[in-house]
């Protein structure tokens, strides 16, 4: 589920997607998040059964209230983002106001999942290690502790390399994709070109007129001269 979500974070983020077209990236995007919230929401079932069948209370622990409340958010966010972003029924005025709740809303609920899942570890190392306890250090618990700060460590990179401003993806290339059909972004650039160019022709005929207007003037005092 991490991993499946901090993908789908991170996919604006890859210089190598910089040259496919922002919808391409959207659906990339919905995508990943799509699967991660079905992950999700499988694994909420899974424990609420397993729960039930081995009658253990269900929602007794911190864990649980943030885990059920990580997924109910995740959820809802995953079918804003479907709704406003990638179905073209919402104003972009309704866009640009959301896509800042939208992109703090996302990175919290990524922090929160990161939090959950060691909250839930701990939890788990807790209940299970009795011979010997948690409290003293066996194989067990020192390896998932490692695991532990081996996902702190990736919550920390993703969240890194998400407030970079480095790693944005380039305006100009959201600026091609939406230019319309047959149009560059260089337009202006191309624009000047071509006043450069036709300045330059009109340059040279100026030139050119000048110097066949001083050739006349020499040919008609050559002629006064053979005259005289």
């Amino acid at each position: 589920l991490v991993s499946v979500l901090s993908s789908g974070i991170i996919v604006y983020r890859l210089p190598w997607t910089w040259k496919c077209s922002k919808f391409l990236i959207k659906l990339i995007h919905a995508g990943l998040n799509t699967i991660a919230m079905i992950f999700a929401i499988v694994a909420l079932v899974a424990v609420f059964d397993y729960h039930n069948a081995m009658n253990i209370p269900n929602m007794y622990s911190l864990h649980s209230w943030i885990g059920l409340a990580a997924v109910i958010f995740y959820s809802l966010q995953v079918f804003l983002g479907f709704a406003i972003f990638l179905l073209p029924f919402a104003p972009v005025t309704v866009r640009a106001a959301f896509r800042p709740i939208h992109i703090y809303s996302g990175l919290t609920i990524f922090a929160t999942v990161i939090a959950t899942s060691l909250m839930g570890i701990t939890q788990k190392l807790i209940f299970s290690l009795k011979n010997p306890a948690y409290s003293a250090s066996p194989a067990e618990a020192t390896f998932v502790n490692c695991l532990g700060v081996l996902l702190l460590t990736f919550g920390i990179l993703i969240l890194w390399m998400v407030s970079k401003p480095q790693w944005k993806r380039p305006p100009e290339v959201n600026a091609k994709v939406l230019q319309p059909f047959g149009a560059t972004p260089e337009g202006r650039k191309g624009e000047s070109t071509l006043t450069d160019g036709s300045n330059g022709v009109k340059s040279d005929l100026k030139v050119n007129s000048e110097a066949a207007r001083k050739q006349n003037l020499k040919l008609d005092e050559a002629g006064q001269r053979s005259t005289m």
